[in-house]
């Protein structure tokens, strides 16, 4: 019998490939002889990076970079050297959560230091990108991110602009002069969840330029100096992109991205399930096992732990999945192709209790062990 197993990390208390190596731990107690291979599982978002480059045998690079608000910060990127892959978070660089909110800026944010890691990444020989650009702190169109990486964007002097928003607004011409020759030959595929426009109502600025301190009062002004900013680079790069979903992700960034470095945008656990060729695993398996932290009702809505199902359906394979806890709605991924769900927890315990690592491990093993000892069993009765 052959199991392949793909659970999202449980936040806080174990990655994917820990929650996965307990799954095969328990297995193995009750079958011995089955063959499991455990992926990892991601939807893009934090946690991408460690779970690919792990999954895919990579090293984790750390590297200084400019932060969103101008000082240094200590970034980490994975790299898959035999592959020439460079797997990132934007945020690790330029994420909301390195800065204090009473810091906010969002006039001066910047994602510098993103295409300082793509810069590091590019000098490292990798030539393919992955990019999960979700939890931005900036609103700069990728503006710092593209000068990094040597393109000019001058001011009516002819002088570089500040790469943030205040610099965005006195831009007169673009210039690819410095550029970095590679970047001709890489292919980006970034993991996007969002489909919001560049600019206008559901654009970047009105949808989450609130969250990193736009004042609501302002916005038709940074709107009007984000669009301006696009059709400069448009008229640039002779590409149409601002309308494009995920142009408006992370602050801009999705745009940058799409314009200059014509990257492949995709729903986050889409790229990972491509990237870690879950296909062609599953395919002479017989059975799928996933999960994440809680499954409810929001799990059906594209998440990780459907896609997974969805894709073993193709096949006509059971899919079981287990879970930290089963919130309201989650029979609804019983319908949407997830056969059996079954929650860990074992006693009353409370939540940071049932975080701990050790615990959630031991849970996580004695719940697939019994699982499968049922599937042992129904397997002989048939016989």
């Amino acid at each position: 019998m052959k199991v392949v197993v793909a659970v999202d990390s449980l936040k806080g208390s174990l990655t994917s490939l820990e929650a996965g190596e307990a799954v095969k731990e328990g297995i193995r107690r009750a079958a011995p002889d089955t063959v499991v291979e455990v992926l990892p599982l991601a939807d893009g978002g934090e946690g991408t990076q460690e779970a690919l480059t792990k999954g895919l045998g990579g090293e984790e690079i750390r590297h200084q970079v400019t932060g969103p608000m101008g000082s240094p910060v200590e970034a980490v990127y994975g790299i898959v050297r035999e592959k020439g892959l460079a797997i990132l978070e934007m945020a690790s660089a330029a994420g909301i959560t390195l800065v204090k909110r009473e810091d906010q800026d969002p006039l001066h944010a910047t994602t510098f230091g993103v295409g300082e890691l793509i810069c590091d990444a590019v000098k490292e020989g990798c030539r393919d990108f992955i990019i999960g650009i979700g939890g931005s702190a900036t609103s700069d169109g990728g503006l710092g991110m593209l000068q990094a990486l040597g393109y000019e964007f001058l001011d009516q002097e002819g002088k570089p602009v500040t790469p943030d928003p205040e610099g965005m607004g006195r831009i007169v011409s673009i210039g690819q002069g410095k550029a970095m020759p590679e970047l001709s030959e890489c292919h980006f595929r970034v993991a996007c969840d969002v489909t919001n426009p560049l600019c206008g109502k559901n654009g970047a600025v009105y949808i989450f330029g609130g969250q990193k301190g736009v004042p609501e009062e302002e916005m038709e002004q940074w709107d009007a100096r984000m669009k301006r900013f696009a059709d400069l680079c448009e008229a640039f790069t002779g590409r149409r992109s601002q309308e494009l979903p995920g142009a408006g992700a992370a602050g801009g960034l999705g745009f940058a991205l799409l314009n200059f470095l014509n990257a492949d945008l995709k729903p986050g656990a889409e790229l990972v399930l491509d990237t870690v060729r879950l296909e062609e695993h599953i395919q002479d398996c017989d059975l799928v096992i996933t999960g994440e932290g809680r499954l409810d009702a929001q799990t059906v809505m594209g998440k990780a732990p459907i896609r997974v199902a969805r894709l073993a359906k193709k096949y006509g394979l059971p899919v079981a999945a287990v879970t930290g806890a089963a919130g309201t709605g989650a029979e609804a991924c019983n319908e949407a192709g997830i056969d059996a769900f079954f929650p860990i927890l074992t006693s009353v315990v409370t939540l940071e209790e049932a975080m701990e690592q050790e615990t959630a491990r031991y849970n996580m093993a004695l719940t697939a062990e019994q699982m499968m000892r049922l599937i042992r069993s129904c397997d002989r009765q048939k016989k």
